[in-house]
């Protein structure tokens, strides 16, 4: 996905201090973008679109960054003193990601050498305020990167950002459908689909089950038993379990529902997708299997029709992709108080992704209890052991709230006698503050999971799309988060009268 993808590289000047000044700050460009490049450490490609000297080639560079649909953001740098003035129209016509690198081509100050023509042509060091200050009077969304553009920490922040990008390129065709409604009379997963549309990108359309149903039909048996291959040589299989009709009836009516789900998303061209276990009209079994192995292609997805935790699973995937630890839609599904280390089992009915799990996952059947269908194969694990951020998205009814969360996953107990996916973990800043935080901020019971992404990559994302982010940490207190909460309504409530 990332090698379709570029980031313009646009470089800030003016023609006062001659020709040869431009000449050299092209120069210095061309090389800060091969050095880029060659680090190995970015993961979209950045382009050289060269030096703007006037107001009539920014917006002529902006524009063009808007109309190209490899281009997913533009970073600007100020070589010399650029005049923020001729970047007005610009900044108002782009509509791209946008970020401000603050660094200069030389790493240390030329002590000895240094004369007024290296000064004047060496300006970053207020060529970047004079852009900052346009940034913040037009109250443009920007990340800003401060940093020597050879150092790999603020390489890594620039890498942050790209994939943030793409994410936010992959998100505004995304078509998320759903196979069913809500759970009856739920408030959290539901939300404003128009405005979703217009501030996120995200398009939900319904789909009837009787599509899925009729794409079964189609399945053949050299299809079924080419899944069933991957599923024994991908997973662990009790000896013997071949052997029971049961066990083989429900693994092979497993195998139909993923080929027929996977056909139709590709047919609808869609990037996110919902179940619903009370809306399995014709369905053998609820999709658990196929939900669990289409999360690690990259679909996203929600339960009980939760569609912005289907498109956030999406995003969040996105933004992972090459990263090595994975992620997952998970539930919080019940409590262990244990003093300091009281924890949340996360887990769900089926739906976990493989990608998180810490051993190679078990393939069982076994009765699920709820929806009235016969028993459903699933993948069976405990997830790793390590830190990651949980995130959800909630309409507020005046803003979309994103949330994040610092969790650690911890060893899990064995449950024998709840064969499902899941994992362990403790909210930071301790279980008390961040589940209570959360709740204050009105999540949800489902989120999206990632081992790979921290706080930085969520801020990013809700600063390209304008919505609200809240981030419970290690830092976090009631007192401050309180505060937060009733700061952000006031601000958010004058922002919409003021528009």
């Amino acid at each position: 996905m990332y090698n379709d993808f570029e980031v313009w590289f646009i470089t800030g000047a003016q023609l006062l201090y001659g020709g040869d000044a431009v000449i050299a700050v092209d120069a210095h460009s061309n090389e800060m973008v091969k050095g880029l490049n060659d680090s190995g450490k970015l993961p979209v490609k950045v382009v050289y679109k060269g030096t703007v000297n006037s107001a009539k080639e920014v917006t002529a560079a902006f524009k063009a960054a808007n109309n190209d649909e490899k281009c997913i953001g533009v970073m600007t740098w100020m070589h010399t003193f650029s005049p923020a003035k001729m970047w007005i129209h610009g900044l108002q016509e782009l509509k791209k990601p946008l970020l401000h690198f603050h660094t200069q081509f030389n790493k240390e100050i030329p002590w000895d050498t240094m004369d007024m023509d290296f000064m004047n042509l060496n300006q970053s060091a207020h060529g970047d305020r004079e852009f900052g200050h346009i940034i913040a009077r037009m109250r443009k969304a920007c990340k800003v990167v401060v940093g020597h553009w050879q150092d790999g920490a603020t390489q890594q922040k620039i890498a942050v950002w790209m994939r943030v990008a793409a994410a936010w390129a992959d998100a505004q065709d995304m078509l998320i459908i759903r196979l069913g409604d809500q759970m009856n009379n739920v408030a959290v997963t539901d939300g404003d689909k128009v405005e979703a549309e217009m501030r996120l990108g995200y398009h939900v359309d319904f789909c009837n089950i009787a599509e899925l149903r009729d794409l079964q039909k189609d399945v053949t048996e050299a299809d079924i038993n080419e899944m069933l291959d991957t599923y024994k040589k991908e997973y662990e299989i009790a000896a013997g379990s071949w052997d029971n009709a049961h066990f083989a009836q429900q693994v092979k009516y497993a195998a139909i529902a993923e080929i027929a789900l996977r056909r139709l998303l590709k047919k609808k061209g869609a990037k996110a997708f919902t179940t619903h276990f009370d809306n399995l009209d014709g369905i053998d079994q609820l999709p658990g299997l196929a939900c669990q192995r289409l999360m690690v292609e990259g679909y996203g997805f929600g339960a009980e029709g939760d569609w912005k935790t289907a498109a956030l699973c999406r995003t969040m995937w996105v933004m992972g992709e090459g990263l090595p630890k994975g992620c997952s839609f998970l539930e919080d599904y019940t409590l262990n108080f244990d003093g300091e280390n009281s924890a949340i089992l996360q887990a769900h009915m089926l739906e976990v992704s493989p990608m998180i799990a810490e051993h190679k996952p078990k393939l069982e059947v076994h009765p699920l209890g709820i929806g009235g269908k016969n028993d459903p194969a699933r993948l069976v694990f405990t997830s790793k052991v390590g830190e990651g951020v949980a995130s959800t998205i909630v309409d507020m009814g005046n803003r979309f709230r994103l949330i994040v969360n610092k969790v650690d996953c911890i060893k899990s107990k064995p449950l024998p006698k709840l064969p499902v996916a899941s994992a362990l973990w403790i909210p930071r800043p301790n279980f008390e503050i961040g589940a209570g935080a959360w709740i204050m901020a009105g999540g949800t019971h489902h989120s999206a999971f990632s081992y790979d992404l921290t706080a930085e990559y969520w801020q990013d994302y809700a600063e390209v799309a304008g919505i609200e982010c809240l981030v419970i940490d290690e830092n976090t207190t009631f007192d401050k988060f309180k505060f937060e909460l009733k700061v952000n309504e006031v601000y958010y409530m004058l922002n919409k009268a003021l528009k």
